[in-house]
């Protein structure tokens, strides 16, 4: 499902008034009736207590109709205005006016207790206060209302976003609505995909307002969901091994046994073919205890124990043999395997997937990155992005997106920006959202397995791009199998590898339950 930022949206509905003919108030009605429709289905209308807060805009505008909606099919409505109503325009001025000729129940608040003992009483809460283009932090009676709606123990619907959240970054503007329900109007906003705007929003839901598809399904839309729509191929009845990807893992050293492990071993979990582990030889003993499976090839090390640049001409050996390289995963920021990683990245002639270490030491010259003619796919988690980005963490956080965009295409990357809903950017600068997947999954190893889900789809035969989009789905989603089992606290590494094969069959066998990885659609 594409995505849109406040601006987009904006331009949408300019277009469906302008040069489509859609009254705004036909825009605004479609809005209501989606949100009504919702609270039909969860709790019923006729006989039931709902109190809505409006704000002065078109938000407001909604809540208004919405409570004229909810009249006309016997629920009983109090209506709580958080500005005057001599600040509504258009559609908005037209529901409040109407609402006003039904005689509805209408209060202009002066302290936001005045609304307790009707919310107390109520069914359910309506928040309609601000919309997606909220740009201040909230404060006075806004805040006070935004603090009785949380505290009072009421189910709460957002409309089109809960109120205090950015539509473009999901931050919090000083305080938000925690909603149980949002129906948001068009498309999502990325405010209602991005933490913590998408936990605030509870069971997300969509209405199209009846746009065309043409208009919401355009080139010009960029960001969108990455959900289970991207098919795995068939295995083939006569698969080999060396036809299931043959892969070179460039990983490991002293103190970093389960790095090296967790990302071969994930690759076979996968549907891999062949995972090969260069790996220091002094290490190899100790990975080789767990993972029987991997073919190990030692090298020649350092005193310290990690990678030597001596064993440059041999991993470049091997590395043509491959379908496939992975560098990177636990080989320690030792100043000569470093060299050997930047020196190895830039003349390695198959896909190339950095990862972990390998990212700090290619973060040093990324220029490097520019003249490689095969795929390069990075899997960065914020802390090494700043350093891709050389930006602080903080504003890479603040424009994900943006800073995504521009390290995919300066360096001419594939790049996941890993988190709560990682990020999958592409050098042509578009950029999927990703659903699947908990915070369980914040635990050590956990992006090494990431790391050979990519690499197996890789080797399954999927192009960089959609093996990186379909590798980052499958690892989310066998993460969400084990916290179903087991619960979010304490998930390993290891559950996540165990539950892979799992959420292949899963994948294959379409059952997949989508409504969890793609916002449901209301009409």
């Amino acid at each position: 499902m594409k995505l849109a930022t406040v601006e987009q949206m904006r331009g949408m509905d300019r277009y469906a008034i302008e040069k489509l003919g859609m009254a705004e108030e036909i825009l605004m009605e479609n809005a209501a009736h989606a949100s009504v429709a919702l609270l039909q289905e969860k709790f019923g209308i006729h006989g039931k207590a709902f109190v809505i807060f409006c704000g002065a805009g078109n938000n407001g505008g909604d809540g208004l109709a919405v409570a004229r909606l909810i009249k006309s099919v016997g629920g009983r409505v109090k209506v709580f205005l958080t500005a005057s109503p001599k600040k509504y325009g258009g559609a908005a001025k037209t529901n409040y006016d109407i609402l006003c000729n039904l005689d509805g129940d209408i209060q202009l608040l002066t302290k936001a207790h005045e609304a307790r003992v009707d919310v107390l009483h109520g069914d359910a809460v309506v928040d309609a206060i601000f919309g997606t283009g909220l740009d201040r932090e909230v404060k006075g009676l806004a805040a006070d209302v935004i603090a009785l709606i949380n505290a009072c123990g009421r189910p709460v619907l957002s409309l089109d976003i809960p109120s205090g959240i950015s539509g473009d970054t999901g931050q919090i503007m000083g305080t938000a609505v925690r909603a149980d329900y949002t129906v948001t109007f068009g498309l999502p906003k990325l405010g209602n995909m991005f933490y913590p705007g998408y936990e605030h929003c509870g069971a997300l839901r969509v209405t199209p307002i009846s746009f065309p598809p043409s208009l919401y399904d355009r080139e010009d839309l960029t960001v969108q969901t990455n959900g289970a729509v991207v098919p795995l191929p068939p295995r083939p009845a006569e698969a080999y091994k060396g036809s299931m990807g043959d892969v070179l893992f460039i990983a490991g050293g002293a103190n970093y046994f389960g790095a090296p492990y967790f990302s071969a071993m994930s690759f076979l979990k996968t549907g891999g073919g062949y995972a090969r582990l260069a790996a220091p030889a002094s290490i190899i003993p100790f990975v080789a205890q767990s993972g029987r499976e991997i073919v190990y090839l030692p090298q020649r090390e350092t005193a310290a124990l990690s990678l030597s640049l001596k064993a440059k001409p041999e991993l470049l050996a091997l590395a043509e043999k491959a379908d496939m390289v992975v560098i990177g995963p636990g080989l320690s920021l030792q100043d000569e395997t470093a060299k050997l990683i930047r020196e190895l990245a830039a003349v390695i002639s198959k896909p190339l997937l950095i990862d972990g270490d390998g990212l700090t030491a290619v973060a040093e010259r990324p220029e490097i990155l520019l003249k490689r003619k095969s795929a390069t796919i990075l899997t960065p988690h914020a802390g090494e992005m700043s350093r891709l980005a050389r930006k602080s963490v903080a504003d890479v956080n603040a424009d994900k997106i943006g800073v995504l965009r521009d390290t995919a295409k300066k360096m001419n990357a594939t790049v996941v920006f890993k988190g709560a809903h990682s990020l999958i950017g592409l050098t042509d600068g578009r950029v999927y959202v990703n659903l699947s997947g908990n915070p369980g999954m914040a635990t050590a190893g956990s992006g090494d397995v990431l790391t050979g889900c990519i690499a197996a789809m890789n080797g399954l035969g999927l192009g960089p791009e959609l093996a990186t989009r379909k590798g980052v789905f499958l690892h989310g989603y066998a993460g969400d199998l084990a916290a179903l089992e087991k619960g979010q606290d304490g998930i390993t590494a290891t559950d996540i590898l165990e539950h892979l094969p799992q959420a292949l069959k899963d994948d294959r066998a379409g059952v997949v339950e989508s409504q969890y990885y793609e916002p449901q659609i209301i009409l």
